[in-house]
């Protein structure tokens, strides 16, 4: 009997990293919308994070403004551009404060972490408190960004794994990996399995800005880049199964 459930039961494949930072754009949560929250997107994405917490990871998350207010849109419609970047600061917590609702009705103990002190809604950043919630199996959401004007939640994102000691900055997008071009809308686009940082910035790439792939050069993080809508991509690609493309030294 014991020998038939051995064959039966599938070995645990245990993951690859010990402490991540998940990115994902705002626009991510919006599901078939064109603008907010979509509730069954969010929730998808909360048992997405789930299934990895389950495997003992520990979990940083950034998630961008873009499905409420993007900064630089505003900007380019004549808003003077320091107040636009910090209304898409606040529109990062709103996303923030969503998933965390998502997460906790999961089970999952989760912390949002503001750049911009607001201590009715989430915690002011503390670098050590932060890893001290990490630590204890919590999940870390940094929100408004870095704090600035000027920066895309892209740096944060490097900056926050940085500071956190991530092994790795995994990137959720509506692909599967890094191309020379958009599928979306060239079929003969080419498909990266790994590249350099200095070839992305060559190349000039669409991964993440310029100064969010300087950063993770400058600190050798690794930036993996899949795709967010395959059901139970996060997981999979943590522990090496599924397609995705990696980001690193050349």
């Amino acid at each position: 009997m014991t020998e038939s459930l051995a064959t039966i039961v599938a070995p645990v494949v245990r993951p690859g990293y010990r402490r991540i930072l998940l990115k994902i754009s705002g626009e991510a949560l919006m599901g078939p919308q064109s603008y907010g929250l979509h509730p069954p997107t969010v929730a998808r994405i909360a048992g997405e994070v789930k299934a990895l917490h389950d495997l003992g990871v520990e979990i940083c998350m950034v998630i961008g403004g873009g499905n409420i207010f993007r900064g630089l849109q505003g900007s380019a419609q004549g808003m003077e551009r320091t107040t636009a970047d910090y209304m898409g600061m606040l529109a990062t917590v709103m996303n923030a404060l969503a998933l965390q609702s998502a997460l906790e009705a999961r089970k999952v103990y989760t912390r949002v972490i503001s750049a911009i002190p607001m201590d009715q809604v989430c915690e002011p950043y503390i670098r050590r408190r932060a890893v001290r919630h990490l630590e204890k199996g919590r999940v870390c959401i940094f929100a408004a960004g870095t704090g600035n004007p000027y920066f895309t939640t892209d740096t944060a994102a490097t900056l926050r794994a940085s500071e956190m000691s991530c092994e790795a900055l995994f990137k959720g997008t509506q692909v599967d990996g890094v191309y020379d071009s958009d599928p979306k809308k060239n079929p003969d686009a080419r498909r990266y399995d790994r590249i350099s940082y200095d070839d992305v910035l060559q190349k000039n790439l669409k991964v993440m800005d310029a100064s969010a792939i300087a950063l993770a050069r400058d600190n050798a993080l690794p930036i993996i880049v899949f795709s967010l809508d395959e059901p139970n991509g996060l997981a999979g690609v943590v522990q090496g199964r599924g397609r995705f493309t990696i980001v690193e030294p050349g």
